[in-house]
């Protein structure tokens, strides 16, 4: 297993440095963090176009806004010699026309993650980490930089209807705070000021050998902070309080910042009584009552990380957290209302509530569940879960089988393949069936996820919720289901 901190054979050609004037091509520019880059370098100036498959995704529609050129079909000739450098996604590598193309003329050819690194020199930065949350967190925190009117930029990993869709809030260019990836390492390309530590648990162990591996990445990266660098982390995760110790031995120069339900200090978290469709949190540090529209204690968790980040970066600014101040975090809480694919509300039809849900680990299936429990008591939980990953599914295949608990009925289905992975035959779908049958009295089994629609419009009933959950693709199964019961 690689155990280098990043591939250093990605960047081709010396590292390019931003400027405005240049001209970018991006090689799969639909790509949710793709076409986040895009509108952030074209509002730094840089003259961006690009490639990807004819499919619509919603991302054509965020392209065509900003009047950002692309090819719906890969060619070589489109990698011409007046290009500054290419950025390819993840998904296209070598063997593929127009990266082919780039190596042939030299030019400097980035993934995603280093093109995200270049984005965060030269500029005050805050990178959002963890094995799950991130996504909220960074999406609560563009929510409240957007209350404040900071000018600042945001990039999420994911669209969020408060950016009116987008995954990217720009405001200004006084700093930049974008969400960042553990999986192979890509995080070490960032250069953050100030840091969110969300979680820390086994996951990606395709790449990673175990929990200790994962732990010291996360070390690593903390590591990166500049002398006096803060970081932010759940005091309430084992994982990331225990990276956030050993990094400390390490740093003691690094502002430390806990948060959570059992932390006693300024960032640590009271629950109020919970108002019909929301959570009521109240935080040590402010004098305020905070109200958020999404379910889960974990999500309080986010929002908890997300005003110790933004707070942090109004002390830097020299800006007094006066009762104004609060106000104005407590609108950008409120107008948080989730994001793609998390805790998303699809529709309700016949009084029955569709929603959908990446959680992909057991803790965030878990954790996720339970929220919309204590959100929704009085409703019939339906889960469709679609486990992603061989390695995944079978290292964590005992704490998959238990985290449904919260749910009166699972619907399960074969495993969904990653490319970056090889079937080797020991783990199926069934197998997590199986095994969740021993926890679950109700369980079922369908292969592919479409095949459960002629149950579901069978089983399903008025006051019921029906949620898909995973990284799979059953995520259209709820909006079969909801078109089905118009």
């Amino acid at each position: 297993m690689d155990k280098e901190l990043y591939d250093p054979s990605m960047t081709q050609n010396p590292t390019p440095v931003i400027k405005a004037g240049q001209k970018v091509w991006l090689i799969g520019i639909k790509g949710t963090g793709m076409c986040a880059l895009a509108e952030i370098l074209q509002s730094r100036g840089v003259e961006v176009s690009g490639s990807d498959v004819p499919e619509e995704f919603y991302t054509d529609t965020v392209l065509k806004s900003l009047g950002i050129p692309y090819k719906t079909e890969f060619k070589a000739s489109h990698i011409t010699d007046d290009l500054d450098f290419v950025v390819r996604s993840a998904a296209y590598g070598e063997g593929h026309p127009e990266v082919d193309a780039a190596g042939k003329q030299g030019l400097p050819l980035l993934l995603y993650p280093e093109a995200l690194g270049l984005l965060s020199e030269n500029v005050p930065a805050g990178a959002v980490s963890g094995v799950h949350g991130k996504t909220t967190t960074t999406a609560i925190t563009g929510c409240l930089v957007q209350a404040l009117n900071l000018p600042g930029e945001v990039l999420v990993g994911s669209a969020v209807p408060s950016f009116g869709n987008r995954s990217t809030l720009i405001q200004g260019g006084d700093f930049f705070i974008a969400e960042t990836c553990e999986y192979r390492r890509h995080f070490m390309h960032f250069f953050p000021d100030r840091m969110i530590l969300t979680s820390v648990e086994p996951d990606h162990l395709d790449y990673f050998k175990d929990m200790d591996d994962i732990s010291e990445a996360f070390v690593s990266f903390i590591e990166k902070l500049p002398q006096g660098g803060t970081l932010i982390y759940c005091g309430d995760d084992p994982g990331a309080a225990a990276a956030a110790e050993e990094a400390r031995v390490k740093r003691k120069d690094l502002n430390c910042i806990p948060y959570g339900f059992s932390v006693d200090g300024a960032w640590g978290i009271s629950k109020e009584e919970a108002g019909e469709g929301e959570n009521r949190f109240r935080i040590n540090a402010l004098d305020k009552t905070f109200r958020i529209r999404i379910p889960g204690d974990h999500v309080i968790q986010d929002a908890a990380a997300a005003l110790a980040l933004v707070c942090d970066q109004l002390k830097s600014m020299g800006m007094e957290i006066n009762s104004n101040v609060a106000d104005q975090l407590a609108e950008g809480i409120y107008n948080f209302t989730g994001s793609r694919r998390r805790s998303e509300i699809v529709g309700e039809r016949k009084g029955i509530l569709i929603m959908d849900d990446y959680g992909h680990h057991p803790s965030a299936v878990r954790k996720t569940l339970e929220g919309i429990r204590e959100f929704y008591p009085g409703r019939r939980i339906v889960v469709d879960f679609m486990s992603h990953t061989y390695t995944r599914t079978a290292a964590l295949l005992d704490d998959f089988a238990a985290s449904f608990g919260a749910a009166d009925q699972v619907i399960l289905h074969k495993i969904y393949a990653s490319a970056r992975e090889e079937y080797s035959g020991a783990i199926t779908g069934k197998d997590l069936y199986n095994k969740t049958c021993g926890h679950h009295r109700n369980v079922r089994y369908f292969d592919e996820p479409e095949e459960a629609l002629p149950y579901l419009k069978k089983e399903l009933r008025p006051g019921d919720l029906f949620i898909t959950m995973g990284a799979g693709n059953n995520w259209p199964l709820g909006r079969s289901l909801y078109n089905a019961l118009s």
